[in-house]
């Protein structure tokens, strides 16, 4: 890590936005602490850039994949830990920690963990000298941060679903204290799969900064439905605190009737132009943060790529990708009849096309054919099975939680 605080952070285009100072570890639970996200200096201020907007880290910087940064000052919450600021110079036994190393990994919701401990001497003498290396496990108390935080670490090595289902076992005061200290992202992936009264009293047991960077975190047709069952002074407030480039597409679908495809639909699926070749769609499909609904097919639009798009051409399965040469282009192999819906067409008849075609998701285009979303079919279910499902299938053992 004394290595990776040197580094600039560079967006996708190479442009340096500014160096990483630290990086923001989550509590250890049986695997290793993991990597949170990085603390980087940009015009004097520090600011928190998400693990998963980062693709690549090398010798010439950290390298983010995607997405803006939150320009808002960082904060340490309670049960993260600082790599350099709080391991680093930790006592362990008679030596002391002098660096810490990070690794990928490939556990699910994780990009990179603390692996290893560089353990040495104090003063100039001693920093010379080479440092003993050590499993972070030598030294696991120091990623002691207390029962409640040691339970977040817990939940996160299981599926949402699971996770939910330990939630609404608990006490309100419990839940709330939880979701206090959970990363945004894991906070609001335990949203989604709550009930929407559950969801708004979790949601209103928070600071409003906070809720806004749990709901920026949330996909933002979730987001929407969410702020959709709060009265409109409440929704305002953290519609405003959230970033702009995150507010609108959720200011976007709250236009919409929410039992209709354009109040249904998620404004961020796969959109590729028809010059893009099969090889780079399987790449943008691969991507792991990816929704497995969404990471089912592309849909080819001509330029903009952003919502709204210039005109839809059509969507592409995996399977139909996977059976052309890689370097093929989009625009050869889309479908000559697309299929898409308008914004306005109730929500059992989404169902219906869905299950008259075998899709997963489904093209909404404007008056003008031009992209503005997709409807996918886990959408689809959650509001058409009657309130209370998921409590039924906890009840009848039926929730995966094994």
């Amino acid at each position: 890590m004394s290595r990776v605080a040197r580094l600039p952070l560079v967006d996708g285009d190479g442009a340096t936005i500014g160096h990483v100072s630290d990086v923001v570890l989550a509590p250890a639970g049986r695997t290793a602490p993991k990597v949170l996200g990085f603390v980087t200096s940009v015009q004097r201020r520090s600011i928190f850039v998400n693990a998963n907007r980062i693709g690549a880290i090398d010798a010439t910087g950290v390298r983010m994949r995607l997405g803006t940064i939150d320009v808002r000052p960082f904060r340490q919450r309670e049960g993260e830990l600082l790599a350099l600021g709080d391991v680093v110079g930790a006592a362990v036994d008679d030596l002391y920690v002098v660096d810490v190393g990070i690794a990928p990994t490939e556990a699910v919701g994780a990009t990179w963990a603390l692996t290893t401990l560089a353990l040495g001497g104090r003063g100039p003498l001693a920093r010379r000298r080479n440092p003993t290396i050590v499993p972070w496990t030598a030294a696991a108390e120091l990623f002691d941060v207390g029962a409640d935080a040691e339970e977040v670490a817990q939940l996160r090595e299981m599926r949402p679903a699971d996770v939910a289902n330990r939630i609404r076992a608990l006490p309100l005061e419990k839940r709330q204290r939880l979701a206090e200290i959970m990363e945004d992202e894991r906070l609001a992936d335990l949203l989604e799969e709550l009930p929407e009264d559950e969801q708004i009293r979790i949601i209103e047991g928070l600071d409003l900064e906070r809720a806004a960077d749990v709901l920026e975190a949330m996909d933002p047709d979730d987001a929407a439905d969410l702020l959709g069952e709060l009265p409109a002074d409440e929704r305002a407030r953290l519609l405003e605190a959230m970033e702009p480039d995150e507010a609108t597409p959720v200011r976007r679908l709250l236009t919409y009737e929410s039992a209709t495809a354009g109040g249904l639909m998620t404004p961020e699926p796969v959109i590729m132009p028809p010059t893009a070749t099969v090889a780079e769609a399987l790449a943008m499909l691969r991507v792991k943060t990816l929704p497995v609904a969404l990471a089912a097919q592309v849909f080819v639009v001509n330029p903009p790529l952003s919502v709204p798009t210039g005109r839809f051409l059509g969507s592409i399965g995996i399977q139909r990708l996977l059976r052309h040469p890689p370097s093929t282009t989009l625009g050869d192999i889309v479908p000559e009849r697309p299929e898409f819906l308008t914004p306005d067409v109730e929500k059992i008849d989404v169902a219906g096309l869905l299950a008259a075609y075998d899709m997963v998701s489904v093209a909404v285009c404007d008056g003008a054919r031009r992209l503005i979303g997709a409807v996918t079919i886990d959408d689809v279910m959650d509001h058409l099975l009657p309130k209370g499902w998921r409590r039924r299938l906890q009840a009848r053992g039926l929730d995966g939680d094994r």
